[in-house]
């Protein structure tokens, strides 16, 4: 609830504006009654047309000023409640973006984008509610007790006895339903993974002709999401019809009470029922936002664990003076073990090596033993448990984060684009590159010739993920957007996996070209394509078996002779 009222704080001069307005609509609502009750005893029982004009044209004031109070409280209200959930949405995606692989693993990006969407829109419409709602029913319901005591003092205990059943039924729907939508927004996360999952693999679930499957497994999240609804809207099933039952048996006393009543009063006693009837209207209201209110409580915490999440990493202070910036980096390795989170052994472990400014090194090995691992280490997607990462001589957790992420390019093993043009999408590298820069980076990628048989060339829209071209493609500009950059250090992990052999060569001969003042880590399941590196490093199991260039490797490396020998053939020296 603090975090709610945080985010209240900041906008609190809308938010008790909202809450006048309110106030001016609920006295309206208070005195309709009241002034209903003077035209029926002073008035009717007296025939005196003149108070009945009198009384009722207050009561069109009373409701003109109620209408108005209504009005400026419901853009108030709106205007609040969106500003807050707007403002709540932006720091959740700041703190993300400020938060480590690690911390995002853990949270789930799938439960990341609930919170960001559905438990804010929980919040929100607590907010709303509360000047809306929240805040009338309790006047409203206390204003109408009040006058009706006022009206028959007799009532007294009757509405003692009423109050204190009602708030027992209050009470005990919230304690009962506060773990429930917690649960329910538990469900929301699985249901949303399982959809995110789907859509992300749509291809392959049409080409494995897997949708029965997936079809039973959104069924189930769907069944459990569904479950969880019912069983936490049973709790208010339950306690709102006992709520307006002993409401309603309250009017019905009244009524029977008032049977001996003088007939000169009929008045009160339609002003008092008339105020029941508040009273009933009120509590339910109370009964529904907070209903609401166990709902956004819950989403509050969940999106406060996003906001108080610690980084994983802590950002360096240092950094090098830009006259001390080398084109090339230095990478070292320092026995380097590293272990992701609830893994039973290390995805790389006691790796040592160094790979000099400007040089070249290919890694290679078995799928899963760990080659991604390794140089996710080097930006810092992750930190090691033990040993150091070192980029010109200096620790990775030392250098500013940014600052030593611009002097890394990093094209990743699955080309990820964004809708946009292709410019815009090579401009990540480099925000203010002119299109001379962009087609040179390009050309080293072997992306210039496909893009200009586009009808709009660099201008050409890509749909979400780059849909509308081929893999090769994506994976062309994706290593282009990289070469933009101008790093220090380029990670290239098995980024031309999808280009055939001819492609692949001429990009390779066009990085050697314009590979010197860049310092390359170049991953691949072909030994074809890391032959030709400065040096090259197979690992296997997370261990590093060997290191040198192609020549030593087939002399010393056993798992290296394995994998030239399944991929070119028996011949020592290829």
């Amino acid at each position: 609830m603090k975090l709610i009222l945080h985010y209240i704080g900041r906008h609190k001069k809308m938010f008790f504006t909202a809450l006048f307005f309110l106030g001016i609509e609920t006295l309206a609502d208070l005195l309709q009654p009241t002034f209903m009750s003077y035209i029926v005893d002073n008035g009717v029982q007296q025939k005196d047309v003149g108070q009945i004009l009198g009384y009722g044209i207050v009561m069109l004031m009373i409701a003109a000023c109620g209408a108005l109070g209504a009005v400026m409280r419901n853009i108030y209200a709106s205007r609040t409640s969106q500003q807050i959930s707007m403002e709540m949405r932006s720091d959740i995606y700041k703190k993300v973006l400020d938060l480590s692989f690690e911390n995002i693993d853990r949270l789930a990006p799938a439960s990341i984008i609930t919170r960001i969407t559905n438990d804010v829109t929980q919040i929100q419409n607590l907010i709303n509610g509360t000047m809306r709602i929240m805040m009338k029913a309790p006047i409203t319901c206390i204003g109408a007790i009040a006058l009706i005591i006022l009206q028959t003092p007799q009532q007294i205990p009757m509405m003692i006895l009423i109050l204190c059943i009602s708030f027992w039924l209050i009470g005990a729907n919230m304690y009962f339903g506060y773990p429930k939508f917690g649960a329910l927004q538990k469900c929301l996360d699985k249901l949303n993974n399982v959809s995110r999952e789907f859509l992300s693999s749509i291809r392959v679930v049409k080409a494995f002709g897997g949708q029965a499957q997936e079809e039973e497994k959104f069924d189930g999240a769907a069944q459990e999401f569904a479950k969880a609804g019912v069983s936490a809207m049973r709790v208010s099933a339950v306690f709102s019809p006992l709520i307006n039952l002993t409401v309603n048996a309250g009017i019905v006393v009244l009524l029977w009470l008032s049977q001996n009543q003088d007939s000169g009063q009929i008045g009160r006693l339609m002003a008092s029922v008339n105020y029941m009837t508040q009273v009933l209207f009120s509590l339910g209201m109370v009964s529904n936002i907070l209903n609401t209110a166990v709902r956004a409580v819950a989403s509050a915490e969940r999106v406060e664990e996003v906001l108080k999440e610690v980084p994983a990493q802590e950002n360096g202070l240092k950094s090098v003076p830009s006259e001390e910036k080398k084109a090339a980096c230095e990478v070292c390795f320092e026995n380097v073990t590293f272990s992701y989170a609830g893994a039973s052994q290390p995805a790389v472990e006691n790796i040592s090596f160094t790979a000099q400014p400007g040089e070249t090194i290919g890694i290679i090995g078995p799928t899963g033993c760990g080659k991604s691992t390794l140089i996710n280490l080097v930006p810092r997607f992750y930190d090691a448990q033990k040993g150091r990462v070192l980029v010109d001589g200096l620790d990775v957790k030392e250098w500013g984060m940014d600052m030593l992420r611009r002097k890394i390019g990093v094209a990743p093993q699955k080309a990820l684009l964004f809708t946009g043009t292709i410019a815009e999408n090579l401009r990540w590298g480099l925000e203010d590159a002119s299109m001379e820069e962009i087609r040179r980076a390009a050309k080293i990628a072997c992306a210039d010739d496909f893009i200009m048989g586009f009808a709009e060339r660099y201008e050409t829209m890509l749909g979400q993920g780059g849909v509308n071209l081929s893999g090769g493609q994506k994976q062309r500009l994706s290593l282009a957007r990289a070469l933009l950059k101008k790093p220090g250090v380029l990670i290239l992990d098995d980024c031309t996996s999808a280009l055939d052999a001819t492609t692949e060569r001429a990009v390779l001969e066009g990085l050697r070209e314009n590979a010197a003042d860049m310092t390359v880590l170049l991953i691949s399941q072909r030994i074809s394509t890391v032959m030709s590196a400065d040096r090259i490093i197979c690992l296997e199991d997370g261990e590093m078996k060997g290191f040198g260039n192609h020549q030593e490797l087939m002399e010393s490396c056993a798992t290296y002779q394995a994998i030239y020998a399944s991929q070119i053939g028996g011949g020592q020296n290829g």
